[in-house]
């Protein structure tokens, strides 16, 4: 049977969503160390899980540190710094105050472990990671041997903060003595 030309087939209007994984975004710049590890993760094609492998700690962990409901613990910081293949959260330390806090903490140290180790009491370490001054030559024989630094340049260094935090000028000390 033959329809006449005035007839137009009826289609039915059906609406299709297409559903898909949207691709994770990389291109952000981190702000918080979480986001320096979960844009590494992403990048490398790693879940959560394997990350946390690769890293030492459980998969839990790494959602903390991702979501920054955790901070790292230091401990954590040289397998986070391996992990990342730089650190995130040291600039070039300018100060003998930085040197010690990016040594110890590259070494993944508590400020009690570091005390420890290079034998001096945790609240001398404290003091000299906030600037303050290493007063006796063994402590800046230590202190050089520990950041790299020659012991004249450390002596150097704390002879000048002595001397502005004593509020002593060059001019000071020659008319005193």
């Amino acid at each position: 049977m033959a329809f006449p030309q005035s007839f137009v087939a009826l289609l039915q209007v059906a609406s299709i969503t297409l559903k898909a994984l949207k691709p994770k975004e990389t291109d952000f710049e981190p702000q918080t160390l979480g986001e320096h590890i979960k844009k590494k993760r992403l990048e490398l094609g790693l879940t959560q899980k394997e990350a946390g492998k690769q890293l030492g700690v459980t998969l839990f962990t790494v959602i903390n540190w991702e979501c920054s409901f955790r901070i790292p613990a230091i401990r954590h910081r040289p397998a986070i710094r391996q992990f990342l293949g730089y650190d995130p959260e040291q600039p070039a330390p300018k100060t003998i105050a930085e040197r010690l806090r990016a040594k110890r903490q590259e070494l993944g140290w508590s400020q009690k472990e570091a005390a420890e180790r290079i034998g001096v009491d945790p609240s001398t370490w404290s003091a000299w990671e906030i600037g303050g001054t290493v007063m006796t030559v063994a402590h800046r024989r230590l202190v050089a041997r520990l950041t790299g630094l020659a012991e004249a340049e450390v002596h150097a260094a704390m002879q000048y903060q002595w001397n502005r935090l004593h509020h002593r000028t060059t001019r000071q000390s020659k008319v005193g003595s």
